[in-house]
């Protein structure tokens, strides 16, 4: 939808006078990291975890994936060669916990692991006439490796670009040579051997016409986080009445004969999810990883796609056009001025897209998302050459600000950035605050430090020790985002944040702020009214109540599944940071009455 078929520039006025936003759109929060400086755009150095190549080298046959022999000789070599590579895995290789960049451990559910039963197709009811992503009944998908040893397999081949194959059974139909993988990165690092992991599977890893039902990847999470099993198929859902978002249910894993219980799905980012959503196969398609400090941005770091590469991973054909194109949407979005903003960034984005993309990050609080770490999400260029911004990574939301990976506010390993672009010629400002921050002269003054608690004059409105409007609780935490207080996330967080020029140069446009705030406002009327939501979430959590509990290999305990809707669940190593999950209705219910409020005064 282009910006005059909205009729924003006359709307505006009616829009924030009904809304009670003129303070807002006049007086905006100073800038998010104004005392607590992040990570700058751009950054040094590859952000993407780049995958171990090693299936050229050991596919002796040439048919693009490894038999038994080759996969054997290929094991020896990357268990001595993919050590300290990514996420810590079992045995504590890799980055270790708590350092920069590293991450924390998690303290496991309190039941304690063991097999689960055995299972067998005649024990349980087929649905093959069911849609695939139908969220009413459970399918149950069987595995069968050919190696016993098959979780150790999968863990030394975490990190490269090896799939184990083995046989899928579902509904009863069988399918041959399935690729197998472990996928993810604090959700594969926290979770101990025997505990649930994640798996992708590819069902054309090796005969290229299989699929079931049209799909050919399956995303099997392991509710990392999420002591409901909900969130993940809540947002899903809930993105879905905005703008293009994966489908998200529940299936049930045997394993070799054995129960691993039950496991979250969630739909692939591929040309089947293209065609799904715009009728095509055709354009480019990027994800944007998560990364120790979340540089995926859409700042513009010049002409040379060599710097994009490595924070943006190509999922398409990898040719020179789509590269250029994201360039030059990245040089518009940062150079425009923004009362030309709309017009010259429309036809290069969908930007009624981008804003409800943003909407719902903030009103549902996605913790794996731009607004916090500019990572974990989709970006595809239609055919006609327009960007679409989308959920990719949601299993973090519905939940307290914050998230256990880096780059977060109060998150470990979030440390000082070098200067803005903008800041180098500082003439005696502070290169690493926003343009126009001049802290005191204090002990050290600014010299290429982050800003101390020394520093501020609590006098001083634009210097207070809490950080910037909305952010109560904490004074200045150097290196470190401020904190919040519960689930006020304020939805003009980073408004003013150069880091983040999707949200600050979109928010500039005052017609653009307005239809922001106006959709986060609808956004907490339609999902977060325990009202409405409450019986979808009763319904869910019915649906796969058995199941959990009859999971031997679950992260959380059954006793906080069945709190997770009413009550809190206390900090265990789960939940935001390891402070424990908020339940689903007391987030419902405080995060709207917090948006309701600063949506509805004139004072934020």
């Amino acid at each position: 939808m282009t910006m005059n078929a909205l009729g924003f520039k006359t709307a505006v006025a009616v829009l924030l006078t009904h809304l009670g936003m003129s303070a807002f759109a006049q007086n905006p929060p100073p800038p998010d990291d104004a005392f607590f400086p992040g990570p700058p755009p751009g950054g040094p150095g590859p952000l993407v975890h780049e995958e171990l190549k090693i299936l050229t080298q050991f596919d002796k046959n040439g048919d693009h994936h490894l038999n038994s022999e080759e996969r054997k000789a290929a094991r020896a070599f990357a268990q001595q060669n993919n050590k300290g590579r990514g996420p810590r895995g079992p045995g504590g290789r890799g980055r270790p916990p708590g350092g920069p960049g590293g991450f924390g451990p998690r303290a496991e559910s309190s039941e304690p692991v063991k097999p689960g039963p055995q299972v067998s197709p005649s024990d349980v009811a087929p649905y093959p006439n069911d849609p695939w992503y139908a969220t009413n009944v459970i399918h149950t998908l069987f595995l069968t490796f050919e190696n016993k040893d098959w979780e150790k397999e999968l863990s030394d081949f975490h990190g490269t670009d090896v799939d184990v194959p083995a046989s899928l059974t579902v509904d009863g139909k069988t399918l041959r040579d399935v690729g197998v993988r472990f996928r993810g990165m604090s959700s594969y690092a926290m979770v101990s051997e025997g505990r649930k992991r994640s798996l992708n599977l590819s069902l054309d890893f090796v005969h290229k016409d299989q699929n079931l039902q049209g799909f050919r990847t399956f995303n099997l999470l392991n509710s990392h986080e999420d002591p409901s099993f909900l969130r993940s198929v809540l947002y899903a859902q809930a993105s879905r009445d905005y703008l293009p978002a994966p489908r998200a249910n529940w299936v049930k894993v045997v394993i070799n004969g054995e129960s691993w219980g039950l496991y979250i799905n969630v739909e692939q980012f591929n040309k089947d999810f293209v065609q799904h959503w715009f009728g095509t196969t055709q354009g480019a398609r990027w994800k944007v990883p998560g990364s120790p400090q979340g540089q995926g941005s859409l700042a513009y770091l010049g002409e040379d796609p060599e710097p994009y590469k490595k924070i943006y991973t190509i999922k398409s054909k990898d040719k020179p056009e789509p590269w250029k194109d994201l360039i030059h949407l990245c040089k518009v979005l940062n150079q425009t001025p923004s009362n030309h903003l709309v017009k010259a960034l429309s036809p290069l984005l969908d930007i009624e897209g981008a804003l409800r993309f943003l909407a719902l990050e903030n009103a549902l609080i996605n913790n794996d998302g731009y607004w916090i770490r500019t990572s974990d999400y989709a970006l595809y260029q239609d055919a006609k050459g327009q960007f679409h911004v989308l959920p990719h990574d949601i299993n973090e939301s519905f939940t307290k600000p914050g998230g256990p990976g880096p780059g977060g506010p109060g998150g470990p390993g979030r440390g000082p950035r070098g200067p803005r672009p903008e800041n180098q010629a500082s003439n005696g400002r502070d290169p690493f605050g926003p343009p126009g921050f001049n802290p005191p002269q204090g002990p050290g003054g600014p010299d290429g430090r982050p800003p101390r608690p020394e520093d501020f004059n609590p006098q001083n409105p634009q210097q207070r020790p809490d950080g910037p409007p909305g952010f109560r609780g904490g004074g200045p935490r150097p290196g470190r985002g401020p904190r919040i207080n519960g689930v006020e996330l304020d939805p003009l967080y980073a408004a003013n944040d150069a880091s983040k020029p999707l949200i600050s140069k979109l928010l500039a446009v005052p017609e653009l702020r307005a239809r922001y705030l106006v959709l986060v406002r609808e956004i907490a009327d339609r999902w977060l009214d325990w009202e409405k939501l409450g019986p979808l979430v009763q319904q869910y959590h019915g649906l796969i109540e058995k199941e959990v509990h009859a999971d031997t290999r679950k992260l959380d305990s059954s006793e906080d599944f069945d709190k997770s809707l009413l009550t809190d669940v206390a900090g265990k190593g789960g939940g935001p940071g390891g402070e424990g999950s908020i339940a689903l209705k007391n987030f419902a219910d405080q995060r709207r009455a917090y948006l309701k409020k600063v949506t509805s005064s004139s004072k934020p």
